[in-house]
This record gives C-alpha cells, sequence and structure tokens, in this order.
C-alpha cells in the first residue's frame, strides 16, 4: 500500500484522532524540499499522527532508510503507529519523548523535519546541528512570526547551513449552495536549511 500514492498521500487516508496533522499540500513541498532518498537516516521532531514520518518513510525506504518520529502526546504515539501500520512501513521507530529529549543515541541523520518544537528550537537545532551529515537538510514548518524568526535569527548566527524561506497560503474552495468559496488555512512559513560544513 505504501507506493499507491507517491508523495502526498490523501489527507482522508490518515488516521487523525485529534492530534494536529500536516496537510497534503504542506507535506507535498516539505518533502521536496528535504530531498529524502533510499536509505537516508531521517529524525521528524514533533511527529503529531505521522503524517509527514509515513511520507519521509516511504521515500527513505530501501537501502536500510530509518524515519525516528518523537512525540511527546501519548495520543499522537499511538496515531504515528497506527498510520504506520496502515501504510504498511516497518522502517519507522517511534520515540515517545519531548525533544531535545529522544535525540540521544541516534545514528548520523540525513535529513531533520520539524514540524513541532514545543519552544525548545534552539536546543533541538542545536543537537540536530550534532547529528547531522554535512551535506544534509533541515526542513522546518512554522506556524508563528515568532517561530519562524527565532529560526532564521538561528540559522543568521550560524556559519553551519545556508537556506531558504517560502510562505505557503493554501485555500480550498468549498460549494456553498449554488456558489464556489475558498476557504483559508494557516498560512505556513517552510525553511530549508542545508549543512555546508
Amino acid at each position: 500500500m505504501s507506493g499507491k500514492w507517491g508523495i502526498g498521500i490523501p489527507d482522508t487516508e490518515f488516521i487523525r484522532g485529534k492530534v494536529p496533522m500536516t496537510k497534503q499540500e504542506i507535506r507535498i513541498l516539505t518533502i521536496a524540499k528535504a530531498g529524502i532518498r533510499p536509505g537516508d537516516m531521517v529524525l521528524d521532531v514533533g511527529a503529531g499522527t505521522g503524517s509527514l514520518s509515513c511520507e519521509a518513510a516511504m521515500q527513505a525506504a530501501g537501502g536500510g532508510g530509518m524515519v525516528y518520529a518523537i512525540e511527546r502526546n501519548p495520543e499522537g504515539i499511538g496515531l504515528i503507529a497506527a498510520n504506520a501500520e496502515k501504510f504498511g512501513l516497518d522502517n519507522i521507530q517511534i520515540i515517545h519523548a519531548e525533544a531535545p529529549a529522544g535525540m540521544e543515541g541516534l545514528p548520523k541523520l540525513d535529513v531533520v523535519l520539524i514540524g513541532g518544537s514545543g519552544k525548545r528550537l534552539e536546543p533541538i537545532l542545536d543537537r540536530a546541528g550534532e547529528l547531522l551529515k554535512t551535506g544534509g537538510r533541515i526542513v522546518l514548518n512554522c506556524i508563528t512570526v515568532q517561530t519562524l524568526m527565532q529560526c532564521l535569527n538561528y540559522m543568521r548566527a550560524s556559519e553551519l547551513y545556508k537556506y531558504e524561506t517560502v510562505q505557503v497560503q493554501v485555500n480550498r474552495w468549498e460549494q456553498v449552495g449554488s456558489y464556489d468559496m475558498a476557504k483559508a488555512a494557516n498560512p505556513i512559513f517552510i525553511v530549508a536549511c542545508e549543512k555546508i560544513k
């Protein structure tokens, strides 16, 4: 079942519960920016329902590729496991912790995805930088301007990374009577960083 969609599994396919989920359009861009290859070691921080973990695991499959999904919410832990099972993914290792806790003992990483940082972004980035291989990538999805600025200030002050930032605004159109109306989703800032030394 894991090869059915390529990148961009429909949102309706995920088991969701009450845990926030990265929506399909944002997942597609995040995975594209991450450039995950078969055999890559990937960390997903603040994995939520595991939607990004599942997409990443499909890209990393083969050659021993693995996704380490860190999530602090017990409901999220269950949802990650349920979604991994639904899509037949055996290369997701779930870590119940609040990052940067849970990042100890991980192997060298090719990609770090950060969707939730729980106000611990700087120590998470510090630890991610220690684990990330040269040429590896960090991709952050920032919902708030404060998180975006914290991320950009960190990257500007570091000599380890080059980065790019895009803002994404997705509108879904819904039929309301005889009209089609736009229903805006929250804008997301995607910061894609490459470790250059």
